[in-house]
């Protein structure tokens, strides 16, 4: 595992480039506290930087690591309990902007291994927005800072159309129950790859239909009553 100051160190020598050069910049994650103040200042200072971070970062810490269990080996690696706080705190605020999947899929035999050697990574999709929704019934977030990190900052950083509901955009949409509980069963995902943090875990909320463009592309069995 990379020590915590290694991602502070980069992150600010990538400043200093970027006051040199005034390139547009996105931190892909940002997941320790002694990182935010660096972040923070880059924003005061005006300069065109936007962060993210991963939703295992804001829901599991080092602790969920156990007895070295490798599907819950990630990078950068799961932080301590305080820096998780922090995280969310930042993406409440809207210093953060972006919350990511970081669906890095990898398969059993590359898991199966000990820690040192397994694959770093975990399937990310599907578990997104239930995830997600630990935070909202936490109180750590509410939907609207939610959509915006998962879907609108996204969009704008990319310069999409997506993300929002206006006229003219394209309908992507997701229908969901953020109060449907059930208990993840990873054989049960849709991804090649099974590779979850969250096998077993009791979760909430489900999609019950998903739009791109206008176009029902999934329909859950419960949509149908």
């Amino acid at each position: 595992m990379l020590p915590e100051f290694d991602s502070r160190i980069g992150f600010d020598r990538d400043i200093g480039l970027i006051e040199m050069t005034g390139a547009r910049y996105h931190a892909d994650q940002i997941t320790a506290a002694r990182t935010l103040p660096a972040l923070e200042r880059a924003k005061r200072n005006g300069l065109d930087v936007t962060a993210g971070v991963s939703i295992h970062h804001l829901t599991l810490n080092e602790f969920d690591v156990g007895d070295y269990r490798t599907f819950f080996k990630v990078k950068p690696p799961l932080r301590s309990e305080d820096d998780r706080l922090a995280v969310v705190e930042a993406v409440a605020s809207g210093l953060i902007d972006v919350i990511s999947s970081m669906h890095t899929p990898q398969d059993e035999e590359s898991k199966r291994l000990p820690f040192e050697e397994a694959a770093s990574g975990a399937v990310g999709l599907e578990t997104l927005l239930p995830a997600a929704m630990r935070l909202y019934h936490a109180g750590g977030l509410t939907l609207p800072q939610l959509f915006r990190a998962m879907s609108l900052n996204p969009a704008r950083r990319l310069g999409l159309p997506q993300g929002r509901l206006a006229v003219g955009a394209p309908a992507d949409l997701v229908l969901f129950d953020p109060a449907a509980p059930f208990v993840l069963d990873r054989f049960t995902l849709r991804s090649k790859s099974k590779n979850t943090p969250f096998d077993g875990a009791r979760m909430e909320g489900r999609v019950l239909m998903t739009l791109v463009g206008g176009e029902t592309v999934f329909r859950a069995e419960k949509a149908h009553a």
